[in-house]
């Protein structure tokens, strides 16, 4: 019987089946390119799980294969959210607008996010990997920059690779007492209307002060009288609620010289529209009376006193609603009734001339025949007290001329536009009728786009969005204004222009001998520049933006 030694083979140890994160460093390689020039909203830990799951050794080929399989999926989602591109949820509450729009329109949307820049600037990234990663072991240096970028989050409020000059949330505290309430109980206090800033600008300190923000809005309204006085001059209001038109905007189509800005009596400098939305924004001028709300409150029932036609229609002001459109797409025209407190009719579109479509393939009417048929209603009407909805949609990202499958020129459009509105101030200057013309813009158009988001996506609102030029000019006065427009530099939204209304009431401002335009105006209510859609939030902390999304953490707003 022959003797056999038994031999038992000793397993290799795991990190023998280590085999880096092979084409995986170039995809974190691009996500660090893209967060240095502040393209990103990175999230280090997700992204170092996602690498450790990777890297995690595995003995057999065939579940290596399969990680990667698994990962492709997995790395798609991680790099979605990293973006600033819109959420899931996001998408799904848009779908059925996105689905309205045009075959033609959606195509040149895709063209947008195409960046030739960018994507040289990746090809010579990936060049370049390829011919380092001969000779060098890239994995190491990539799982150090991720273990560092995981170090940054953990040892301060936020974290900066943008290049010099951009923003970085590092912020010096003064008011040390208040600061440290905040940071305990939430409570920030207020100095004027707006709640001081004084905490440091970490997450907690944010949310804080966005709270006491709409604690402090909830308190405040602009009273309006029982009664007009006996004596009351009756006169008309046209509220003109123009889509897609910023500042920027403005200075983008090289349109601020334009003679139509040498009508108005005041001017706000620093408004803020609070949503880059038309259904929002419409709801937030038709509740001016009352500061403002978040955006899930203006779905809600707000109180009476809210309501800035209702509140006009107790004193006798008749409600009209005009459009330059059907008001059919997103709901538009019922989301108006159901939350704006107007019930008023549409008024008759029937033979209005079409100058464009819109983006939807509806039609958009030409704004003088719009406006012309305003002033043979009107002219029914002398005497009486009246408060006119208009809103516009020409400036609308995708419309387009009939025949032409191509988005016109925004600036085409709106020389257009403004060449209409010039002339129609003209023919109310001339005619003596007693108006006053509120000009107040539903959000920018994103002409220009930033690191955020493509030319014409508004799902973020920025300050270049929500930052409009809203004027009021007085028609048919005794003692019109003279000279430059009074300029409204403190930062201002919706309460203001409702002051403003209450306090010209009585009509006297149109027979006075002379109109003190210093009470009119001074004193005014103002508002922090506060914007939010449905998943995202954008305000200025400390004079620097910040953007939250989905509910997630604050974040430096990219310049």
């Amino acid at each position: 019987m022959s003797n056999h030694t038994m031999t038992t083979s000793t397993p290799s140890p795991l990190w023998q089946y280590w085999r880096g994160l092979s084409g995986w460093n170039f995809y974190f390689l691009v996500k660090f390119g893209l967060l240095w020039a502040g393209y990103l909203n990175f999230h280090p830990l997700l992204n170092l799980v996602f690498m450790a799951f990777l890297l995690m050794p595995l003995p057999n080929l065939k579940l290596h294969r399969l990680r990667h399989w698994i990962a492709i999926p997995i790395g798609f989602g991680l790099f979605w959210h990293d973006t600033w591109l819109p959420g899931l949820e996001s998408m799904m509450s848009q779908g059925s607008q996105v689905a309205g729009f045009s075959a033609n329109y959606l195509l040149d949307l895709v063209l947008r996010f195409i960046n030739w820049q960018m994507i040289g600037a990746i090809f010579v990234l990936l060049i370049g990997w390829m011919f380092l990663s001969q000779w060098i072991r890239v994995t190491v240096f990539v799982v150090a920059i991720m273990i560092w970028l995981n170090v940054l989050t953990l040892t301060g409020p936020a974290f900066s690779l943008w290049p010099a000059g951009q923003p970085v949330s590092t912020v010096t505290t003064t008011g040390g007492s208040a600061a440290a309430t905040v940071a305990a109980t939430g409570d920030t206090p207020v100095i004027g209307d707006i709640p001081a800033q004084t905490a440091p600008p970490t997450s907690e300190n944010l949310n804080a002060w966005l709270a006491s923000f709409y604690a402090a809005e909830g308190k405040r309204q602009s009273t309006f009288p029982a009664q007009l006085p006996a004596d009351a001059q009756p006169f008309e209001l046209l509220f003109i609620n123009i889509c897609s038109l910023s500042w920027a905007d403005v200075e983008a189509a090289g349109l601020a010289s334009h003679p139509l800005w040498s009508h108005f009596d005041i001017e706000f400098k620093n408004f803020n529209s609070a949503t880059a939305y038309s259904g929002p924004a419409a709801i937030r001028l038709l509740r001016a009376s009352c500061g403002q709300t978040s955006h899930k409150n203006l779905y809600q029932q707000a109180n009476a006193q809210c309501y800035l036609f209702d509140n006009l229609a107790k004193l006798g002001f008749n409600q009209q609603m005009m459009m330059d459109h059907n008001g059919e797409f997103g709901g538009f025209l019922k989301e108006v009734r159901d939350n704006g407190g107007i019930q008023t009719p549409l008024m008759n579109q029937a033979g209005l001339p079409p100058v464009l479509l819109s983006f939807d393939g509806s039609p958009i009417y030409d704004d003088t025949a719009v406006l012309n048929r305003w002033l043979e209603t009107e002219n029914a009407k002398q005497g009486q007290r009246t408060a006119t909805y208009y809103n516009l949609l020409p400036l609308h990202d995708g419309n387009h001329y009939p025949g032409d499958r191509k988005t016109a020129d925004y600036k085409l459009r709106a020389q257009k536009l403004f060449d209409e509105l010039d002339a129609f101030f003209t023919q109310l200057e001339k005619s003596g009728r007693k108006v006053m013309v509120v000009l107040i813009p539903e959000h920018g158009a994103a002409l220009q786009g930033d690191k955020m988001q493509v030319s014409g996506l508004r799902d973020i609102p920025s300050p270049s969005i929500t930052s409009v030029p809203t004027a009021i000019k007085f028609f048919g006065m005794k003692a019109p204004h003279q000279g430059a427009p009074i300029t409204i530099t403190q930062p201002s939204s919706f309460l203001a222009i409702s002051e403003i209304v209450t306090r010209v009431l009585d009509g006297k401002i149109f027979t006075e001998e002379s109109v003190d335009w210093q009470q009119l105006t001074s004193k005014l209510p103002q508002t922090a520049p506060v914007s939010e859609n449905a998943n995202a939030v954008v305000l200025q902390y400390q004079n620097k933006p910040y953007v939250r999304l989905n509910g997630g953490d604050w974040v430096p707003y990219p310049q």
